[in-house]
């Protein structure tokens, strides 16, 4: 009776010990997604976070690494191993890693967040077998050390994230979730020539996610709170739904974005969502003069009359409206209005050239199903009337953006091509 007592009392141990690691597990599975992993560590067409998707950089191309628990990845990575490459910087070899690995932002998640992922990766996540790639950087760019000498000086301090005193606590997890985990400053922040992020925090001033140089052939456009070309004339409600979904009366999600909905914003809580939307709406606009938008129909009444003598509206006419409409409102959650559209009026038309070159879809979500194509449009459209379509669209219905050159587009669509070749060839 005693013996089966003992056995009984030692079965129940490890049932509870089980059921805790099965939580810890979960919470590390919400991190990961919290923190996009997914995206960066897995190739097209790959295995789930086995690594080899290139990264394009200043100075070449770099592969991300294989995270899973197999021996070519974390497989022998202590907790203190995988915390001093998530956090610090360096890899279990004493080398440094390349801040593609967001690891300025990753030092502010806590130590706890961090055993829950540990115990994900390690124990979540199918182990598979997949060497590293090495970069494609050449020599002497390629060398380690001098990687060592930018942590030094500009990886923050370690130290998880600290609300300030009397902060409101919804704000508070948004900012944990933006600064650290999210690693939104990653692309949203410009960097200076040494390649660091010009700002870590709101606290660091109002460069922090006020936009970024073109990157992939994207603008990961600014977050602050300017109407012309950040968050201003979106609500909290109208923010949550767009991470969520990656639509809503707003705007449409592309590029680089459409990765971080998919894999990551939509399996997130409606309280995370929240909070993330509550701290984004937080931030003040970087101009000190900025305005709402005010919309202008001009254009719009000289378009439905039949006037398309301005520059570029004839091409509009033939190839937009359709789906944006003459006075430039699209349709809800399905075609983007263009008036007042923050990503038309960024500094840099980048993301609307590459748009209109190469189309783009609006990827299907758990809560928005649908998907819905925005064909490409270089194949019919010359250097010239790409230029014409794009000034059209950034100085119309009250837009008021810089107007586009057809050196501009004639540089895109060449390295469009460049990239193209590279493809073919296996390079």
């Amino acid at each position: 009776m005693k013996a089966f007592v003992i056995a009984a009392l030692a079965l129940f141990s490890s049932c509870s010990v089980s059921a805790a690691e099965t939580d810890l597990i979960k919470q590390g599975e919400y991190l990961a997604r919290a923190g996009d992993c997914v995206a960066c560590h897995t190739a097209k067409g790959g295995k789930p976070f086995a690594g080899g998707l290139p990264m394009e950089t200043p100075i070449g191309v770099i592969y991300s690494t294989n995270i899973t628990p197999d021996k070519t990845g974390l497989g022998d990575y202590s907790f203190e191993d995988f915390d001093k490459a998530v956090r610090h910087g360096v890899a279990k070899s004493g080398s440094t890693l390349y801040p593609a690995m967001p690891y300025p932002s990753y030092a502010r998640v806590s130590e706890s967040d961090m055993q829950a992922l540990y115990a994900y990766f390690m124990k979540g996540v199918e182990p598979v077998a997949q060497e590293n790639k090495d970069s494609d950087i050449p020599w002497p760019l390629s060398m380690r050390w001098p990687l060592a000498a930018w942590r030094w000086m500009f990886a923050p301090e370690v130290a998880g994230y600290q609300a300030p005193a009397g902060a409101d606590p919804v704000i508070s997890r948004g900012a944990y979730l933006v600064e650290g985990l999210g690693h939104c400053g990653a692309c949203h922040t410009p960097r200076a020539l040494t390649m660091q992020e010009k700002a870590l925090s709101s606290a660091d001033g109002n460069a922090f996610l006020s936009g970024s140089a073109p990157l992939e052939g994207w603008i990961a456009k600014s977050l602050r709170g300017d109407h012309k070309d950040g968050l201003g004339s979106w609500s909290e409600e109208q923010l949550v739904q767009f991470l969520k979904t990656g639509r809503s009366d707003r705007g449409a999600v592309f590029g680089g974005m459409s990765d971080v909905v998919v894999h990551s914003m939509q399996y997130m809580s409606q309280d995370d969502l929240t909070a993330i939307a509550r701290y984004l709406k937080s931030l003040p606009a970087v101009d000190p003069n900025d305005q709402p938008h005010q919309y202008d129909k001009q254009v719009a009444e000289a378009l439905w009359k039949g006037d398309d003598s301005k520059p570029g509206a004839a091409v509009y006419i033939d190839n937009c409206a359709a789906c944006h409409r003459t006075d430039g409102h699209g349709y809800t959650r399905v075609f983007p209005a263009l008036a007042g559209n923050p990503v038309l009026q960024t500094a840099d038309a980048t993301s609307l050239i590459n748009i209109v070159l190469n189309g783009g879809t609006l990827p299907a979500t758990h809560a928005a199903p649908s998907t819905f194509t925005m064909p490409a449009f270089g194949w019919r459209l010359s250097d010239q009337e790409v230029a014409d379509v794009v000034s059209f669209i950034r100085s119309s219905w009250g837009n008021s953006a810089e107007l586009v050159k057809t050196s501009q587009v004639t540089a895109l669509r060449n390295k469009d091509d460049e990239i193209e070749v590279e493809k073919t060839s296996g390079k």
